[in-house]
């Protein structure tokens, strides 16, 4: 395997070819149908030289029943086409967005192993691993489709260093949570596809600015009314002023 460091600049969306492989039914092969095509699968973590990197918990993939794939590297989202035939899968020409990230290695190490020719695929229960012709691997996990309720919202503005989640309870009416310095709660109504909170309660903590200038942003998200909508296990917020909010499921 090429190990030349690969920069998302080589990832610029590009036309993509058209699949040119075919399913095949068998075993835990990728041909074998909905086992591994129209499965959000959660990536692992992904091993190159022996050397497991962890993945962030938004990189994700899914391959669809008509050769396409999407998913998330970690930051930036991609597509591709994938070729499948028996239990090989190859991605073809894969595309990725460009957003500026603070850390692009693991995005870098993960495009460069899954565009590392034919993939070997095998599925173990809700387990997915794809194994490249040297031995490197990315493992993937199936994502359960999550519900508001109950759930912990981990939330992806990269300024809030992982430590900024939402909890809803609608049994209770209620939000809790931090905004990545202080903890916060309100009263929380979902009807409809939209939530309506009550003021805001926050403790009154200091931190360093980044992080208070992105919890005044995350205020004025929540501040009032918002529409919510959930794909698979990432929940998106929009106030009524067209500003939005993204969250993934943590853990």
């Amino acid at each position: 395997m090429d190990k030349q460091r690969l920069t998302l600049a080589a990832l610029t969306l590009l036309p993509l070819l058209a699949a040119c492989g075919t399913e095949k039914a068998g075993g835990d092969a990728v041909g074998a149908g909905p086992t591994v095509t129209g499965v959000r699968w959660a990536v692992t973590d992904v091993t190159v030289d022996g050397r497991t990197s962890k993945a962030p918990p938004t990189a994700q993939l899914r391959i669809g029943a008509d050769g396409r794939a999407e998913g998330n590297l970690g930051c930036n989202g991609f597509s591709s086409d994938a070729a499948l035939d028996g239990d090989r899968v190859a991605f073809r020409q894969l595309g990725a967005t460009e957003m500026a990230c603070d850390d692009l290695r693991f995005e870098e190490t993960l495009a460069k192993t899954l565009t590392d020719g034919s993939l070997t695929a095998r599925v173990n229960g809700d387990d997915l691993t794809l194994t490249t012709a040297d031995g490197d691997r990315v493992r993937l996990t199936e994502q359960k489709p999550a519900t508001l309720s109950g759930t912990k919202w981990q939330i992806t503005d990269p300024a809030s260093d992982g430590r900024a989640h939402l909890v809803f309870d609608t049994a209770k009416g209620t939000l809790s949570g931090s905004l990545g310095c202080n903890r916060v709660n309100a009263e929380a109504t979902v009807r409809d596809g939209r939530i309506t909170l009550g003021s805001l309660a926050t403790t009154r903590m200091m931190c360093e600015a980044s992080l208070m200038n992105t919890e005044r942003s995350l205020e004025r998200v929540l501040d009032g009314t918002v529409d919510y909508r959930i794909d698979d296990r990432t929940l998106t917020l929009t106030s009524e002023n067209g500003e939005t909010l993204t969250a993934v499921t943590a853990g």
